[in-house]
């Protein structure tokens, strides 16, 4: 099979060829730009990495890297990735920790006087800090949740047509030049829980609690935009795109951040109206980015229109993977569920991380519905070995027929 057609058939609940596999197809499965370039180091690899990712820090994957790791899918990415930064007029740049990158030009960061480094809008406004010796940016400023905006002056981000352009030409020559299958994320415009919380998600969820009426006018404004981004999308990359992502974190390590009822009672709806539309209008497949403790919600996601989770936290209490496969593997596509990303992955050695994949794989796998990738970003401290580790099990484990 090519990697389309391996991507397909696991959507499918059906066995190909070998498990799929994702490298940085995603915001949410890349790695971050230090344990890129020590990667390559170790493979042999001299190319500028560059930071297409400076929110997250995350590296732009190379061809070599993804044909090195036998990568299935590709992300469609918008002109300016994080922070309005257009990702173009590359300038050489280094990490806190010495690596030599490439960033955007049009980042500027100021240096504070404790060497952390702070990014502010056009009126001067923080937005984000990455403090010295950090390895991503923490936001700063005030998500329209935390804001208590209101719904009816609240503007928000539509597509432009420069934007469906880029996008379309990206889907076009990945379409035409190579076989991957092609994500693009397009959730509203701020996720309806984490993401509005933003800058005092203490507030958001006070708010949230305690008034019913301001959150569903919130809501209705944002997925208004959500529908229509969603059609100006199709419109522009059409069935080229086989899986459309949208993102929200419901789970903390140990437990749900609310409960199951009162999602399905404030939240679930307004995502339903938009997955919907999807499953509607487009051939596509619904993927869901949600971190943690989510075992309870995950009926709630299939019945909401949820095609795929990841990146299936299988570290986070509840989430024990043949107790995912048996009760859900036939409805849901499980997207990540690699290795401990919290601590097999950064501290253990290669024979661990080989290890806890191959039993990890082996439980996923049968049947389809089964795409690898690692559980959450590859954070900086990774060592290469185990990156290797990881994806070189997989092919090595991922043939059909399993085991």
């Amino acid at each position: 099979m090519n990697s389309r057609e391996r991507v397909r058939a696991a959507l499918e609940h059906r066995e190909p060829d070998r498990v799929p596999i994702d490298v940085g197809g995603t915001r949410q499965s890349g790695i971050a730009a230090s344990a890129y370039h020590r990667l390559k180091q170790y493979l042999g690899i001299d190319s500028p990495t560059r930071v297409y990712d400076l929110y997250q820090m995350l590296a732009e994957v190379e061809r070599p890297i993804l044909e090195r790791f036998g990568a299935d899918a590709m992300g469609l990415q918008r002109p300016s990735v994080a922070f309005g930064i257009r990702n173009a007029d590359w300038k050489p740049w280094r990490l806190f920790d010495g690596t030599p990158v490439e960033v955007p030009g049009g980042f500027n960061p100021q240096v504070e006087p404790d060497g952390g480094l702070l990014l502010v809008d056009e009126k001067g406004n923080p937005i984000a800090r990455m403090p010295y010796g950090g390895f991503y940016f923490d936001r700063s400023e005030l998500f329209p949740g935390a804001a208590h905006a209101d719904p009816e002056t609240l503007q928000l981000p539509l597509l432009s047509s420069e934007e469906c352009d880029y996008l379309a030409a990206q889907a076009e020559a990945y379409w035409q030049n190579t076989d991957f299958a092609l994500i693009v994320a397009m959730g509203p415009p701020y996720e309806l829980f984490f993401g509005l919380g933003t800058g005092d998600f203490a507030a958001w969820m006070i708010t949230l609690a305690t008034e019913p009426e301001y959150v569903q006018a919130l809501y209705e404004r944002l997925v208004e935009a959500w529908l229509e981004n969603l059609r100006r999308l199709y419109a522009a990359v059409g069935d080229r795109v086989q899986i459309v992502q949208f993102n929200d974190d419901l789970g903390t390590q140990d437990a749900p951040f609310l409960s199951v009822p009162m999602f399905r009672r404030l939240i679930m709806p307004y995502y339903k109206r938009g997955l919907d539309w999807i499953h509607q209008h487009t051939p596509w497949k619904v993927f869901m980015h949600n971190d943690g403790a989510i075992f309870d919600f995950l009926p709630t996601l299939i019945e909401m229109g949820v095609d795929i989770i990841n990146p299936v936290q299988t570290s986070a209490k509840g989430m024990d993977p043949h107790r995912l496969k048996q009760q859900f593997g036939d409805r849901l596509v499980f997207w990540g569920a690699s290795c401990d990303c919290q601590h097999t992955l950064p501290f253990g050695t290669p024979e661990e991380v080989a290890k806890e994949v191959e039993e990890h794989v082996r439980v996923f796998a049968p049947g389809g519905g089964y795409v690898f990738a690692s559980v959450h970003n590859i954070q900086a401290n990774v060592p290469p070995e185990n990156i290797v580790a990881m994806y070189d099990t997989a092919l090595r484990v991922g043939r059909y027929p399993i085991g």
